[in-house]
């Protein structure tokens, strides 16, 4: 079964919606659940949670689930950053946009080679960042986060009314 099902949250079953949930969310969790402790009894160390740009904005394109379980993901990193701290475990996210994976098999765009961005990783963790901003598509939606909705996507308008029902992630 894929893990990236592209389920819209309004027309998809559950279950995939539940599975986006559960990878990206609760087995995060888990995992980090587990080693928690190891690490603390070792002195402490840094935990990487592997994000998105996905966890900051939402495409059409990719449907729902796995944006909206990216980013329950990026809060996560956020909340355990701060309950871990304590235990001398430094939680950093990394956000990445497209890489040459077989998931982005069928996007044509731009894709970084995952052992650039595994440079780009161990690099940012050497500096003790908490964000990892990993390409440039990444790093223009982050810019773009404190204007607002309307900063990060464009939408086509009729009339005086927004069609809502056309929204486009800004290049």
């Amino acid at each position: 079964m894929k893990i990236f099902s592209r389920a819209s949250l309004l027309e998809r079953e559950m279950d995939k919606i539940r599975l986006e949930m559960d990878t990206h969310y609760f087995g995060t969790l888990s995992v980090i659940r587990a080693f928690a402790s190891i690490i603390e009894k070792n002195g402490g160390g840094t935990i990487l949670n592997i994000l998105s740009v996905l966890s900051w904005v939402s495409s059409l394109n990719e449907g729902g689930a796995y944006p909206a379980a990216k980013s329950a993901a990026w809060s996560l990193t956020n909340s355990l950053r701060l309950e871990l701290a304590s235990k001398n475990i430094r939680v950093a996210g990394l956000h990445v946009g497209y890489m040459d994976t077989d998931m982005t098999a069928g996007v044509t765009g731009p894709k970084s080679k995952p052992a650039d961005i595994a440079k780009i990783a161990i690099d940012g963790i050497e500096v003790d960042s908490y964000e990892i901003i990993a390409d440039d598509l990444s790093r223009n939606v982050q810019q773009r986060l404190s204007g607002g909705v309307k900063a990060i996507y464009q939408q086509r308008t009729r009339g005086n009314s927004t069609s809502i029902s056309r929204i486009y992630l800004l290049p």
